[in-house]
């Protein structure tokens, strides 16, 4: 799966612990809020100061 701005956070969980360790170490701790789910990567790095670019890199480098 290619992860892009517009990708719901509960997609990006579901690629595994390995996605979800990415965003805890971006600081995105709230990944388990329901509230969270159906935001857009996009939305929550601007929420928490995030460089999108970077962050997108880091996930789209799973294997």
């Amino acid at each position: 799966m290619i992860v892009n701005g517009k990708t719901l956070i509960k997609d990006i969980v579901k690629i595994g612990p390995k996605a979800v360790e990415i965003l805890m170490s971006f600081g995105m701790g709230c990944i388990g809020c329901p509230a969270s789910q159906n935001e857009s990567i996009e939305q929550a790095a601007a929420v928490h100061g995030i460089n999108l670019e970077d962050l997108l890199q880091s996930l789209n480098s799973i294997q």
